[in-house]
């Protein structure tokens, strides 16, 4: 195990699986989530990248919707925990991170192939990927659309740090889960949204997200089919090397 990775202290649920640099973390557990069963924490062990991965075993049919809300949800508080006073961190629906309007990193959520949309999923995988450091010149640092946290006055902070404080937050989210309260991991995300004057959100009983405008239709957002591309991990935003 890494040094950096060896202090890691993640609550009792939870069992550590360690990738080498090269590794992914999210492809890993996604191949691998049968064997590795519920609460298995993949990570890879870089000092640039918080990237890691979660194995979900969840009981519900709408455990897309609940498992992707929760954990981006886990995200958010667990970087908002870690950061200076009144630093803005925001979700962008449905899985971009941002810290004020540049992007950090994001979340994603991984299914079998085979699953069917009506029954419950065998396992959920919940992925995530947080740049702790910028790699890049000093010109390109200045990028308007993407940040690091040492950018934005986290200091030196270690990916351990990133993690544990995610697993602690999804401990929160699976016991409102598991008391049926999907409304409550559903506000919590919601309140992680940028405010827009005059504009209500809402996530619907499927997991979509409702937006309402004054004067405009109601839009509705699918979530699955959002979910099979991770936009921030396009090049152009955001990219592991």
């Amino acid at each position: 195990m890494p040094p950096f990775l060896r202090a890691l202290d993640l609550p009792p649920p939870f069992r550590l699986v360690v990738l080498r640099e090269a590794g992914d973390a999210f492809a890993h557990a996604s191949a691998h989530a049968a064997e590795l069963g519920a609460g298995t924490l993949v990570i890879v062990g870089r000092f640039d990248l918080a990237e890691f991965a979660v194995v979900l075993e969840p009981e519900e049919t709408l455990a897309r919707a609940c498992s992707f809300y929760a954990g981006m949800t886990a995200l958010a508080d667990a970087l908002a925990a870690l950061a200076p006073p009144e630093t803005p961190i925001t979700i962008e629906w449905p899985d971009r991170l941002k810290i004020g309007r540049r992007l950090v990193g994001g979340g994603r959520l991984g299914w079998p192939q085979s699953a069917d949309e009506r029954e419950r999923p065998d396992w959920l995988v919940f992925g995530a990927v947080i740049r702790l450091v910028s790699m890049r010149s000093e010109e390109a640092a200045l990028d308007p659309v993407s940040t690091a946290l040492a950018d934005e006055g986290f200091g030196e902070l270690a990916a351990e740090r990133v993690v544990e404080g995610f697993a602690r937050h999804l401990m929160v989210a699976i016991d409102c889960w598991q008391e049926g309260d999907f409304a409550a991991i559903a506000q919590g995300y919601l309140s992680r949204l940028r405010p827009e004057r005059g504009v209500r959100r809402a996530i619907d009983a499927s997991g979509d997200l409702r937006i309402e405008r004054p004067g405009e239709p109601v839009a509705c957002l699918d979530l699955r089919a959002a979910l099979t591309e991770p936009l921030w991990l396009r090049p152009c935003c955001f990219h592991r090397s």
